[in-house]
């Protein structure tokens, strides 16, 4: 045991809980600043701590020390009103939850709020008689598909489907190929049903929607310009006559088993 450092020896679980609690608690913060101008602010309070430790430890200047220790109340005070805009942001996702403190929003709660978008969005579309046709990617890659398209990488919303689909718009046609909760690429090429059993007076857009889920199992929505209705295809076969809350509940149970298996561990399979 002569060889083992000493502070080794004092480290007890209630230790090493202290340090695991302190790891979590900067991480929630690096989590909540992240793609804000606080991580700037960040940056620059981790430089002067940097360089006022090696200031007073290794070099010993005295005078920019002093400077450091009499200039820190003024920048304590002057950080929160400089960046009350991006605090209050950063304490209002906090008291939401959406963010997580710990960045830990299951993965459930995204694809349901997914789910609810893309129900309301087909409920409009339908109203409208704007056709549509949207493919939710699952564990079946459609990396080739996405290349036939527009690549956008946007945040899923209602807004955005309905400028997609709008008629006579660039890629109303195509499909759009949506990947937990980003819309990848809109004006997809789609590959056609090739069963024979398909109902020859359905339009291209549902045997495209038929024709990705044969080969995947990816989740396709159709809405039909000409009818409004909102069909769902799903492993080569497609229901019918949805409304906003059916096609919510149709889609949420196709996911079900796609929560349990992608949540970690536990929560898994507390589902």
């Amino acid at each position: 045991m002569a060889d083992v450092p000493s502070i080794l020896l004092r480290l007890e679980w209630t230790s090493v809980v202290d340090i695991l609690l302190v790891s979590i608690i900067f991480y929630g913060l690096f989590t909540l600043v992240q793609g804000t101008q606080a991580v700037q602010l960040l940056r620059g309070v981790v430089t002067i701590v940097v360089i006022t430790v090696v200031a007073t430890s290794i070099f010993e200047l005295t005078a920019f020390s002093w400077l450091i220790r009499n200039s820190l109340p003024a920048l304590l005070v002057a950080i929160p009103v400089v960046f009350q805009p991006e605090l209050r942001r950063l304490l209002e996702r906090l008291g939401r939850g959406t963010g997580g403190f710990l960045g830990l929003r299951s993965q459930e709660t995204v694809l349901r709020q997914v789910i609810e978008t893309i129900a309301r969005a087909c409920s409009q579309l339908a109203l409208a008689r704007h056709g549509a046709l949207i493919v939710l990617e699952r564990e079946t890659g459609l990396q080739d598909i996405i290349e036939t398209g527009v690549r956008l990488n946007a945040e899923v919303s209602q807004e955005l489907l309905l400028t997609l689909f709008f008629p006579n718009t660039a890629l109303h046609d195509g499909a759009v190929i949506v990947r937990r909760d980003r819309v990848v690429a809109a004006g997809c090429v789609l590959p056609l049903s090739t069963a024979n059993g398909t109902d020859r007076q359905l339009g291209t857009r549902h045997r495209a929607g038929l024709g990705v889920t044969e080969g995947s199992d990816a989740i396709a929505v159709i809405v039909s310009e000409e009818t409004g209705i909102i069909s769902i295809a799903h492993n080569g076969r497609m229901i019918r006559r949805m409304d906003e809350k059916r096609l919510a509940k149709v889609l949420t149970a196709f996911y079900r088993t796609e929560f349990r298996v992608s949540l970690p561990g536990w929560l898994g399979r507390l589902k």
